[in-house]
Order: C-alpha cells, then structure tokens, then sequence
C-alpha cells in the first residue's frame, strides 16, 4: 500500500483529475496549499508598498492505492499537471502501514478499496 502526494498548480487541476479519470482512479483527497519551492516567489506593489510573496498557491492532492495502481497514478498526475515550466509541482510516494476502513473494520488492501 502507497500514499501519493502531489503539489500542483491550482489551475491544472481538473486536468490531473481528467488523466485520474482516464486510468480509473477516483478516490482522492484534494486541499489548497501554500508553499516555495525553486520559483521563490516573486514582489508586487499593493497601494504604494513594496511587498514580497514567496509563498505561491498549490493544490495537494493525496491518494491511497494498492501497489499495481502507484505507477499508471504518477504517470496521470504527471501527464495532467506538466506545462514544462518551474513549479509545475512534486509528488512524493510514500509507505502506509496500515490502513482500517472505520465503517466495517476492513483491514490493508481490501480497506482502500
């Protein structure tokens, strides 16, 4: 069992979530994000006020999977998210140890469904 996180640009989005669709994968959790990375952000004047923003928008999206769907799930949000321009995003594959449907009890792969 893997847990999959990626940081993506908000506006690709729907995008990932299409390319998800494609490879029948729907179980995702998906929250706003502010972060930096290489791109560092960048300064802007607000009524007169020099103002530097470092942290930029970014959706997280996480998503439980059993071992045979890790690769065609990176492969999607890769496909999805890519506009070949710096942050563009990561995604980070990480191990889960256990994982307990609450409604049934279900245990390891047959809880994530």
């Amino acid at each position: 069992m893997k847990l999959v996180v990626a940081y993506i640009r908000p506006e690709r989005l729907t995008a990932v979530k299409q390319e998800l669709y494609r490879q029948k994968i729907y179980k995702m959790s998906v929250t706003n994000a502010i972060g930096c990375g290489q791109q560092r952000g960048y300064t802007e004047t607000y009524r007169g006020v020099q103002i530097e923003v470092n942290l930029r928008k970014k959706v997280r999206i996480e998503i439980a999977l059993t071992e045979p769907f890790v690769e065609q799930t990176i492969a999607a949000i890769t496909k999805g998210a890519r506009t070949g321009a710096i942050g563009d995003g990561k995604i980070f594959v990480l191990p889960i140890q256990e994982t307990i449907r609450i409604r049934s009890g279900e245990r390891g792969d047959s809880a994530i469904g």
